[in-house]
């Protein structure tokens, strides 16, 4: 604590410092969000001896023209449902310090950063999963010359209420090419390249293999990244490589094997028309700062899904989580097209039209030792040996995740206008979760808004899930009444219909005024996987009364 009260206080004689001479802008945003839990035996739904939960975040910033001071007060003392138990606490785990020149900054204190797509570093912040991942060191970011980018950084990973005892260094450095090429800039062409190493240092510590055995553990970790992104005219192509050294974990079985992650990404955009092709292959990229950390927290690096990000209830209902440890082949393609306007299929107001297949599949392995596992997570037999072998375009015996949707979207007159969506998905639950067995699904969505007046909306949803296996079959329904500045109320009702015959409704209503926004609901919600980017978190079920309010200045 001692640090940390030492390093406010420079911040807060560097900023009466700056501010004599500069403006001064002072920034912030309160997020609280309250379950006042209830009983009910029907869904699983229990209080944990609380009577009120809540995950409440303070955050304030101070911006002059040379310095830059921040920090966040976090009260989780007594934790939504589904947060891991670590996260319990409160404190101020987020402060800042930030000095910035001509052609350089220098941050001391905690930060985030991300080096390319992520596969080597990314350190962020996402509340809703509970990850912070954030750095406690310094960083220094600097651009030499015009089209240079150079970052280097060194410190220790937060791991709920504490930073690990291990320590993350890491350099970047990008090329913007274009900018030193006339004829690149005139043809409309830009080129950027990137490398990027990390290193972590992690201390020994004991990990058997048998009672005569123990293994050798790597002090160091080095991993790094290539990558190329080239844009011309409508067109745009990403290729990206890393690799890591080896890493033996309690996720990977503790094997030596070397990590790697290769993506090609190529896409096309014009007005009314835009392409997008994906490809992903990766196989032991599960990096952390502690090797044998479990759960959401410690992680250095990110791999994202190659799956649409849904949003609607029931298309959301099964979604995937990127397999790091255990790698996969992950491919994604769209089409998006808007039929203009005064045509046939567009009709008076032009229709857009959405086509979105995803399909992840594993690697295929060859196990040592005799070994055929579906996931290398606490296999001793394999502890110590280089877990098994591959080859790069080999696939797995399984499909992991499969989805194909169809979107589409038109007005049909200046108040009414009507979303359709079609969704066809294959989930492998004893992949992802661990049980169970694969998931066909059909998904069935209409999502329609009429305007009354400026001031009046009312949007309505239904969707319907048919599936075999698992729970059997779900509806959903949802009516939202806008009345703009301020109100918005809200009801709907999750109901399987399939095995369990049990309804999860829900009531809210939401008042905005300002900066301000208050909600306030009562219902159940079903248990389940809260996901984003491929990283995803169980949400047990829960029952009460809600509160939430947003404060942004």
């Amino acid at each position: 604590m001692s640090k940390r009260h030492i390093l406010l206080c420079l911040m807060l004689a560097s900023l009466s410092a700056s501010a004599q001479n500069d403006g001064l802008v002072i920034s912030g945003s309160i997020q609280s969000d309250i379950l006042i839990p209830e009983e009910d035996k029907k869904i699983g739904a229990t209080t944990d001896g609380d009577w009120g939960k809540t995950n409440t975040y303070v955050d304030l910033q101070a911006q002059s023209k040379y310095v830059d001071a921040g920090l966040r007060l976090e009260y989780l003392e007594h934790p939504l449902p589904g947060y891991e138990a670590e996260i319990k606490g409160w404190g101020v785990p987020h402060f800042y310090l930030k000095g910035k020149g001509k052609n350089v900054e220098l941050t001391i204190g905690t930060f985030y950063e991300q080096f390319g797509s992520g596969f080597i570093l990314r350190s962020y912040e996402e509340r809703s999963l509970g990850i912070d991942n954030s750095l406690l060191g310094a960083r220094v970011v600097t651009t030499p010359i015009d089209g240079v980018r150079l970052k280097g950084l060194y410190g220790k990973q937060r791991t709920y209420w504490d930073w690990a005892d291990n320590y993350i260094g890491g350099a970047d450095l990008e090329l913007s090419v274009d900018q030193w090429v006339k004829a690149m800039q005139q043809s409309n062409t830009r080129l950027t390249l990137g490398a990027s190493w990390v290193n972590k240092e992690e201390q020994d510590e004991r990990i058997d293999v048998d009672a005569t055995h123990r293994l050798n553990l790597p002090r160091f970790v080095n991993a790094w990244d290539v990558r190329a992104n080239l844009h011309v005219g409508h067109w745009g192509v990403l290729a990206e490589y890393a690799r890591k050294s080896e890493d033996p974990s309690y996720e990977n079985g503790y094997t030596y094997r070397n990590g790697s992650a290769a993506m090609l990404s190529a896409s096309y955009s014009k007005k009314g028309l835009s392409v997008l092709l994906q490809a992903k292959r990766s196989e032991d990229m599960s990096f952390r700062s502690q090797r044998s950390r479990t759960g959401t927290a410690a992680f250095v690096n990110h791999l994202p899904s190659f799956t649409q990000e849904q949003t609607y209830t029931l298309a959301a209902l099964y979604p995937y989580a990127t397999q790091l440890a255990d790698g996969e082949w992950a491919y994604q393609g769209e089409l998006a097209y808007n039929f203009k306007r005064k045509t046939a299929l567009g009709g008076k107001y032009g229709m857009d039209v959405k086509l979105n297949f995803s399909y992840v599949r594993g690697i295929k392995r060859d196990f040592l030792n005799g070994g055929d596992y579906n996931s290398l997570s606490g296999n001793p037999v394999l502890a110590g040996t280089d877990g098994y072998t591959t080859s790069f375009f080999g696939w797995g015996d399984h499909t992991y995740y499969q989805d194909l949707n169809v979107q589409l979207s038109r007005k049909f007159t200046k108040a009414f206008k009507l979303n359709l969506m079609y969704m066809n998905q294959r989930y492998n639950q004893a992949q992802v979760e661990g049980h169970g067995e694969m998931i066909h699904s059909n998904i069935f969505i209409a999502d329609g808004k009429y305007q009354f007046s400026p001031k009046t909306t009312l949007r309505a949803e239904a969707q319907y899930l048919t599936t075999k296996q698992d729970d059997g079959d779900w509806a959903f329904g949802l009516l939202e009444l806008s009345l703009v500045p301020h109100w918005m109320i809200t009801v709907s009702d999750e109901w399987n219909c399939g095995e369990t015959d049990i309804h999860y409704y829900q009531a809210l209503v939401t008042y905005n005024t300002g900066a301000h926004r208050i909600q306030a609901g009562y219902g159940r919600v079903a248990d389940g996987y809260n996901c984003s980017g491929g990283v995803c978190r169980y949400v047990p079920a829960s029952k009460g009364f809600t509160l939430s309010y947003n404060y942004n200045f």
